[in-house]
């Protein structure tokens, strides 16, 4: 297993950690397993997931390649954390909307519950995807302004990678606000002003960041905006989590702590060391 791919070595961890997971976890995963798959059985889509019809060639070549060098050509980073990139064809989302449209449609006639995360009006969508490194995908549309959600507050998300995809922008506002990354113990510590970032969206254009990276929408002052939207998760990686270090890299708040603590530690050893070289010091002769 030393010698083992990385996907081989995730996997096997990930086997293995799942023989532990609580009654709780589990039922919940059966719950989205039959969700899912009732979906998949019963609806019917409009159109045909092919990557060649949706995908943009540089970001299928990105891919294909699956290099880093081939991923820094189509991502940008305006912010630590928040990745931008262009992901669709530019019909695709007209296509997609009309899909959510036909997805809905299609709930009210078969009394068919959709699941929501939260209190804001999201709708899931592409529920067979899966992949290697995620243990589960959780696929959903969002929709502001008008009679739908003008804004979204603060929070974080039950992911541990989100991506979000602009679909449709109408009119003005509904910009993302990030205000930090945060670990657990520090979901509450207010953000610094140097964590704060504006993200404008652009429709077509994707923005991928931590699920625990803090974030809200403003309000849409006109028009509407629609987004894709995709938690991934992975369940090794949460385990993992458990046994980090007492600060971790990625969370404003615990970089803040770490350099205060360092400095602290060093003002102590530099009151130490002047009170050794003044013991040291030949008393001086009157």
């Amino acid at each position: 297993m030393l010698t083992a791919q990385r996907e081989e070595k995730a996997k096997f961890m990930s086997d293995t950690l799942r023989k532990y997971i609580s009654r709780e976890e589990c039922s919940q995963a059966k719950r989205r397993k039959t969700y899912r798959q009732e979906i998949i059985s019963n609806y019917q889509g409009l159109y045909k997931l092919d990557p060649k019809l949706f995908l943009l060639p540089s970001f299928r070549k990105a891919i294909s390649e699956n290099t880093e060098e081939s991923f820094r050509r189509i991502i940008s980073e305006p912010f630590p954390g928040v990745f931008v990139f262009k992901m669709f064809q530019p019909d695709f989302s007209e296509k997609l909307l009309l899909e959510v449209e036909n997805f809905r449609k299609w709930a009210n006639e078969t009394n068919f519950t959709i699941r929501r995360p939260d209190n804001t009006s999201k709708y899931v969508f592409f529920p067979e995807v899966c992949g290697t490194m995620f243990d589960s995908h959780y696929g959903f549309f969002i929709e502001n302004g008008e009679d739908r959600d003008a804004d979204v507050g603060f929070h974080v998300e039950d992911s541990d990678i989100t991506l979000n995809v602009c679909l449709s922008k109408q009119g003005e506002g509904g910009e993302i606000l990030f205000a930090g990354a945060r670990c657990n113990k520090h979901m509450d510590i207010d953000p610094k002003p140097e964590e704060y970032f504006d993200y404008c969206h652009i429709p077509g254009q994707a923005i991928l960041h931590r699920g625990c990276h803090v974030h809200g929408a403003r309000a849409t002052a006109s028009g509407r905006r629609a987004n894709m939207i995709l938690w991934c998760q992975n369940s090794l990686f949460r385990e993992m989590q458990t046994y980090e270090p007492e600060f971790s890299d990625w969370c404003g708040q615990c970089v803040h702590e770490e350099k205060e603590n360092k400095s602290q530690i060093l003002a102590v050893k530099r009151k130490e060391m002047f009170r050794i070289e003044s013991e040291a010091e030949p008393p001086r002769k009157k």
